[in-house]
């Protein structure tokens, strides 16, 4: 299907709702799965105990949070590039979704590092600030958009702001490999294969892709919110004029 197909938010709205209750079943397999999967059948690892049960929800939370800024990113490009007509709202309706996995995975990362490093926060680590500067970005462009009336010139100014962000999620990526640092390397994207025991990366992966699919339930609901206020604020100011 050509992305211009959706150019027409009619059109848009009807294939969303098909797709909607499919993204939340898919959530509340993937998820409910994964989670007894991880809690009740996998064994504390001989290093961090039972600690190591974070991993399950703190890694998926991470790779949201970069993962929503691709699309955000991805959305603004076309948006200002092709000015597709539903760019802007796909983009403005992702950021409050990767700013909350974000702050999940920096909450959790604080919660796992306390017994593994005997510290919650170190600023002296890349990876954590890097992340913490990913937050400040996806706060930046909400209220970028929250502080413009002129949703033309907001999305605009939003899109710029996100495209020059961008240049954060290398950084978080690569930190690990370009800076000694408390956290661990990469161990599931990497040359050579992932090094995590499979009774670990199996249902890490299907909380992975169980983080996805809420993502997409709920970047669906609400590009179908924002796309029906935009409706009624034009109906309200047509009857005003």
């Amino acid at each position: 299907m050509r992305i211009t197909v959706l150019a027409n938010p009619k059109r848009f709205l009807d294939l969303s709702r098909v797709l909607v209750p499919w993204f939340l079943g898919a959530t509340v397999v993937l998820l409910g799965g994964g989670l007894y999967w991880a809690l009740f059948n996998t064994s504390p690892d001989y290093q961090q105990g039972e600690s190591v049960k974070i991993m399950f929800v703190h890694v998926p939370a991470a790779w949201m949070g970069i993962f929503v800024y691709a699309v955000m990113a991805g959305a603004s490009l076309t948006g200002l590039v092709f000015r597709h007509p539903l760019a802007d709202v796909a983009a403005k309706s992702a950021a409050p979704l990767g700013a909350a996995f974000t702050a999940l995975a920096l909450l959790t990362g604080s919660l796992w590092g306390r017994p593994m490093w005997g510290t919650y926060w170190q600023w002296g680590d890349a990876r954590l600030v890097s992340e913490l500067i990913l937050l400040f970005i996806y706060l930046g462009y909400i209220a970028l958009w929250n502080a413009i009336d002129d949703p033309v010139r907001a999305a605009k100014a939003a899109g710029i702001l996100s495209l020059v962000g961008a240049a954060d999620i290398p950084i978080i990526h690569f930190s690990v490999d370009w800076w000694n640092t408390l956290h661990q390397p990469a161990s599931i994207i990497r040359p050579g294969g992932p090094t995590i025991d499979a009774s670990f990366l199996w249902p890490l992966l299907m909380m992975i892709l169980g983080y996805q699919m809420l993502f997409f339930w709920l970047w669906l609901v609400r590009m179908q919110t924002e796309i029906l206020d935009r409706r009624g604020r034009a109906l309200m100011m047509a009857k005003g004029a």
